[in-house]
């Protein structure tokens, strides 16, 4: 089994460390999130560091062998979108290294290392219409998605639970992005950019709140905010409801 790793310049002295971390990665660790594709790990470094440690579902054959010849892993895309991010200041936790595991055929597994943050909660929770402070938030939140456009970054997972928030002084907020390794960078026309919240949410008031902010900043009418915004929520949640059927009558379950 052949190893790649890739640490980042500042993080080289705890290298040793963090071989040891992920030859027993099954047995240790505080679990953060054990998802249907991937498992996320908390780890404190002997010098006090928290990290974050995301183990990626092995991929099929085909992708064993796209990802070590065609394309990056996600790892690797997600270790470098992470300091393409930070190079655009946008914040995100900080990428300390990746790691792909391969043999003949291809990559077998892989595993993405980052710092930890300490969040307060994440944007899925603004869905929750007597959430405190929620107007204020969304406004900042559609500030921070307008930063990434004019950074020509389009996050194709811009959805609920891969933005963490963090509340400071005077009821202002940061947001970090996670989930990183599905980017494209380019310039975005408007089309593109309202696009870009199709997966945040399918509550009116919300879309409302976000393009009538989106439309004072960039100086364009509210109405052909919204229903540039509208539309391609509804369509995203159209698409949503087509797969989840198509699964579900796939796999011989209902789905309501």
């Amino acid at each position: 089994m052949k190893k790649n790793w890739v640490i980042h310049n500042n993080y080289k002295s705890f290298e040793k460390e963090l071989k040891g971390i992920i030859d027993s990665f099954a047995d240790q660790g505080d679990i953060v999130m054990d998802g249907e594709r991937n498992l996320i790990k908390k780890f404190k470094l002997s010098s006090g560091l928290m990290i974050n440690i995301k183990s990626f579902k092995k991929p099929h054959l085909i992708n064993q062998f796209s990802y070590a010849y065609i394309r990056p892993s996600k790892a690797k895309r997600s270790y470098e979108n992470a300091g393409k991010l930070i190079q655009s200041g946008v914040l995100t936790p900080l990428p300390i290294a990746y790691i792909e595991f391969s043999n003949s055929l291809g990559i077998t597994n892989s595993y993405y290392i980052s710092g930890h943050v300490d969040y307060d909660f994440t944007y899925r929770e603004l869905l929750n219409e007597n959430f405190p402070d929620r107007v204020n938030i969304l406004k900042q939140f559609t500030h921070f998605t307008y930063q990434l456009h004019e950074n020509q970054i389009d996050f194709l997972d811009h959805s609920p639970g891969n933005t963490l928030i963090i509340e400071k002084e005077n009821k202002t907020y940061d947001f970090y992005l996670i989930d990183l390794n599905r980017m494209d960078f380019k310039e975005m026309n408007l089309e593109d950019r309202m696009a870009n919240f199709r997966k945040l949410s399918a509550k009116d008031d919300m879309i409302r709140i976000m393009s009538d902010e989106y439309a004072q900043i960039i100086n364009k009418p509210s109405e052909e905010i919204y229903n540039l915004m509208k539309n391609a929520s509804d369509d995203f949640q159209k698409s949503y409801q087509r797969r989840m059927h198509f699964k579900a009558k796939f796999l011989g379950r209902e789905y309501s």
